[in-house]
């Protein structure tokens, strides 16, 4: 829906395509066209690149938007887009192939200056490796799954003891969720921050950066709550890592949205930790504060536009947060799928609301759960949080079970309110509440 307002803002026609499953999506309603292109399960429709071809050659399309998951970094898919002239709406293939090797990305960005953790020097091989890249490392460490993200392939490691059985389980679950083994080791940071800085590169060599997002408030290393300016930054290393960040990708010809993530320890020291090559979830809250349109700004560059075009100029304006809004148990955060039969989103001054979600419609256990983005803009963060918490009172979802009772919570706690948090900042809080 969100690509969808974005295109037709440019006159652009659009063709949709969907699964059996979301049939009476509302993107299959409001698009120009709509293409069915395979059964529910996602193998067999919205990551199946040759249906997704098909569809695309059928209805003659100059270009494709993959959004923010399925096949959006998938380089195979970019590649194959090229190969049948129709321009892929993201980072050029081998760039994606490079981000999406996070041990590779990790490497290439040092080398362009970025501070990075210590680890391991590329894939972690076996057993062997593993131990001795831990001892020179020293405990903690973090295994991540090379080609991962998510959470998926990731085991923390605190003990001699819990190695080798942490280094088989990440394989195997990197194995199975992104179809390689491969591996790599990280010094694990105690306490992080999580904030991530959202950039812009043209395909003439062009990039800004456009600040930062604070993403700590995660669940199992899901983000659950976002928010842009980040009060962990001050103005003088929001410059300077920027600048630094601009250098490495015009190293690597970057083109398109892209987000570059950083763990901030106790100290307030910041460490690379990986770059996705494609629009955010979160993205609303950098548009909001900048005024700039992401999806907008992504059409027209893959359209061969340059940056200073796009973007002519913007500054940061106050505090934008969102809060994820979530077909799960606010408590046990089990999926709550199951047919909506109430639905009213809020409004009023600085109050976005993006949703694909109505009164009727039926959340699918197929996919993720992830039904709305509420979106709060304020002249400062105190207005920010007022305006998100008069928002959160006045969405109503009933026929399923959300988080909007969790963010209530959230923006309730004091530690919030004071900026005082980290990523187990929300684990602490559930691990406390009254059972």
């Amino acid at each position: 829906m969100r690509i969808l307002g974005a295109c037709k803002e440019l006159g652009v026609r659009t063709v949709a395509v969907y699964s059996e499953a979301d049939r009476d999506s509302l993107h299959v309603r409001f698009a120009d066209e709509a293409i069915c292109i395979g059964p529910p399960r996602s193998s067999e429709s919205y990551l199946n690149i040759p249906h997704v071809i098909s569809a695309a050659e059928i209805a003659n399309v100059d270009a494709i938007h993959p959004g923010y998951g399925f096949l959006s970094e998938n380089a195979n898919f970019a590649e194959v887009c090229e190969a049948s002239r129709i321009a892929f709406i993201g980072p050029s293939p081998a760039v994606i192939r490079m981000m999406g090797e996070k041990d590779r990305a990790r490497s290439e960005m040092a080398a362009a200056g970025l501070p990075v953790i210590p680890g391991s020097e590329g894939v972690v091989a076996d057993e062997a490796a593993a131990k001795k890249t831990a001892a020179e490392i020293g405990l903690p460490v973090m295994i991540k799954a090379s080609e991962g993200g998510g959470g998926r392939g990731m085991r923390m490691v605190r003990t001699k003891k819990e190695l080798i059985p942490a280094f088989q389980t990440a394989r195997a679950e990197a194995e199975q969720a992104f179809g390689s083994p491969n591996v790599y080791m990280e010094k694990l940071i105690e306490q992080p921050r999580h904030i991530e800085f959202q950039v812009l590169g043209d395909r003439h060599g062009n990039i800004i950066h456009l600040g930062e997002r604070e993403c700590s408030l995660q669940r199992r290393h899901q983000k659950v709550l976002e928010e842009s300016p980040s009060v962990a930054l001050d103005a003088e290393t929001r410059e300077r890592l920027g600048a630094q960040i601009v250098a490495a990708l015009r190293a690597v010809g970057y083109s398109s949205a892209g987000t570059v993530e950083f763990l901030r320890d106790a100290s307030g020291k910041l460490y690379f930790i990986e770059m996705n090559a494609r629009i955010q979830v979160e993205h609303p809250v950098t548009e909001m504060v900048t005024g700039v349109d992401l999806v907008k700004s992504q059409i027209r560059i893959a359209a061969g536009e340059r940056l200073d075009n796009v973007v002519s100029t913007f500054s940061q304006r106050g505090h934008a947060i969102e809060c994820r809004i979530n077909a799960e148990d606010p408590v046990t955060f089990v999926p709550s799928p199951g047919r909506i039969t109430a639905f009213r989103v809020p409004g009023g001054p600085g109050i976005r609301v993006d949703t694909g979600a109505y009164a009727g419609a039926v959340v699918s256990p197929y996919y993720d759960s992830l039904i709305a983005k509420l979106v709060a803009h304020g002249q400062d963060r105190a207005e920010a949080i007022a305006r998100m918490q008069q928002a959160l009172d006045g969405f109503v979802v009933e026929g399923i079970k959300t988080t909007i009772p969790l963010h209530k919570r959230i923006l309730a706690e004091p530690d919030f309110v004071a900026g005082k948090f980290d990523t187990g900042f929300l684990d602490r809080m559930t691990a406390a509440a009254p059972k």
